[in-house]
């Protein structure tokens, strides 16, 4: 588990922009049952978090569309909360950082770590904003 010193600023950068920080599973559950659209965020200490996830994310929202809610839990921190989350990746498989959209419950749009190592944030933040366009 990641000392929260090290992970409350990383936190901050999704929190300050308007996103919900899932710390339980029951939150999760809750959060992802929302009617209309959720985009969940699972944070990372990684570099392409902070280089990519998370500014790409907070780009992506600058557009006319926009998911309703915004959600996020922190990887390696908020385990009960992340682990809840995963269950509703599937069949993803566990990805850290990793971006996913739900509409109405059901998973539409997901970015895998894959997705998000080695793109820049404006790549991350145009991939987001089509599947806004399209579920949002």
């Amino acid at each position: 588990m990641y000392p929260e010193d090290l992970v409350m600023p990383m936190k901050a950068e999704l929190t300050d922009k308007g996103f919900e920080d899932l710390t339980t599973a029951e939150k999760v559950d809750a959060a992802i049952k929302q009617d209309g659209t959720t985009l969940l965020v699972i944070n990372s200490v990684c570099g392409c978090a902070a280089g990519a996830a998370r500014p790409g994310v907070v780009f992506s929202l600058t557009g006319d569309k926009k998911p309703d809610h915004l959600v996020t839990a922190f990887a390696g921190f908020d385990v009960d909360a992340v682990a809840e989350a995963r269950k509703l990746l599937a069949p993803f498989p566990p990805s850290s950082p990793c971006v996913a959209l739900f509409k109405d419950g059901e998973l539409v749009h997901m970015l895998e770590r894959h997705h998000i190592e080695g793109n820049p944030a404006g790549a991350i933040a145009a991939n987001l904003q089509a599947a806004y366009n399209e579920y949002c």
